[in-house]
């Protein structure tokens, strides 16, 4: 009886919010009521940043493409030396000193570079973040394959484009368990990958210590970064890395290259089709689950549970849909991405914490994060 009052108090909530939130709705879709909100002195700063909110919607793809032009022509790079003119930075660029100008306004206007003295520009707070961080231009470069896909957002979402520009890039996506990428096909993408990696193995390695665990496996490890990062951090653990053929093999390279091929072993092989590889106790998936849909996800996590034995942890660590001050990012961004891959989506914590109980392990808890907007981390324990 008690359950079916809270059931019915919960309803009369609900209703009493939807109510309200049409209310809502209303009254800001009035023009009448834009009119005296703009006038009047208490509503007035919040109607103008409301109306600078919704321009920043509208031109939000412009300020995406002076980014992504100011990677492309090398700006950031020929500041990092110092402010210089107009006329100093144009040659440089490959631009008239016209356009060059109005590149440098526009990037000024987003902090990515900053006015100086004597008609010079220096880099913006922004643009300094980009230098230190070289992974992210690589992004942005990367996002011109995204930018076409996204040329016609409706007929993606209605599935008229046969195939993408990110669907070829990630040459996996898509691709049935027969489907064997070359070396040539994961190259590029391993490396964009293995290069975006540095912060989230840091923000994982500070979240959960590794050095309870005496073997590692990293399924969908890619070249090896994380796996490299944790044999760093953790000189004692044994570690093992399990993706396709092609990957593996730049993975072994790697490893060896960074000395812990005494320690390190890189397996190829399909999760769908071959049995991981035993005898660890410890097992990450590090931005693996949201490239693939439901289906494929369950059938990872459940091949990683049967290697798993009894005392064995896995960890997930991807960005999360929902992820508080970061949503655009965990829904808009990503949804678009996977949508455009051909694969996957993001999920909630608590989604994926579901998925991950369905696929046998018996508790699942999350661990904090420095970054969640990068990634977060679920912790799943086998009984």
């Amino acid at each position: 009886m008690r359950v079916a009052s809270q059931a019915g108090l919960a309803g009369a909530w609900s209703l009493a919010w939807d109510w309200l939130f049409r209310l809502r709705d209303r009254i800001l879709s009035s023009p009448r009521f834009q009119r005296w909100a703009a006038r009047f002195p208490l509503t007035r700063p919040i109607a103008r940043h409301r109306a600078s909110a919704l321009f920043d919607l509208c031109a939000g793809f412009v300020y995406s493409q002076v980014l992504y032009a100011c990677v492309r022509v090398g700006l950031f790079d020929a500041l990092a030396a110092g402010p210089q003119t107009v006329e100093e930075l144009a040659p440089r660029l490959g631009l008239h000193p016209e356009r060059a100008l109005r590149l440098l306004d526009a990037a000024s206007s987003l902090r990515l570079t900053q006015r100086r003295s004597g008609g010079r520009y220096g880099l913006g707070i922004h643009g300094a973040s980009l230098i230190g961080n070289p992974a992210v231009a690589r992004m942005v470069e990367h996002h011109a394959l995204l930018y076409r896909d996204l040329a016609d957002p409706v007929a993606l979402l209605r599935g008229q484009q046969d195939r993408t520009e990110l669907g070829r890039f990630w040459s996996y996506a898509g691709h049935g368990p027969s489907v064997a990428p070359t070396q040539a096909q994961v190259a590029e993408y391993s490396s964009l990958m293995a290069g975006s990696l540095s912060l989230i193995a840091q923000d994982i390695l500070e979240a959960y210590p590794m050095d309870r665990h005496r073997r590692l496996l990293d399924v969908g490890g890619g070249e090896g970064a994380f796996v490299e990062a944790a044999g760093t951090h953790t000189p004692g653990l044994a570690l093992v890395l399990f993706d396709l053929p092609a990957v593996a093999a730049r993975a072994r390279d790697r490893l060896a290259h960074a000395g812990l091929g005494d320690r390190a072993a890189a397996i190829g092989g399909d999760v769908f089709c071959d049995p991981l590889p035993a005898g660890a106790d410890l097992a990450s998936l590090v931005r693996v689950l949201h490239d693939h849909d439901d289906a494929q996800a369950l059938a990872i996590l459940r091949a990683i549970r049967q290697a798993l034995p009894p005392g064995g942890v896995l960890l997930v660590a991807e960005p999360m849909s929902g992820t508080a001050g970061a949503e655009p990012m965990g829904d808009a961004y990503f949804g678009f991405y996977l949508l455009a891959m051909g694969q996957g989506r993001p999920r909630t914590a608590a989604q994926l914490q579901a998925l991950i109980l369905e696929a046998g392990f018996s508790r699942v808890r999350p661990a904090k994060t420095r970054r969640p907007m990068l990634t977060q981390l679920l912790v799943a324990d086998v009984m």
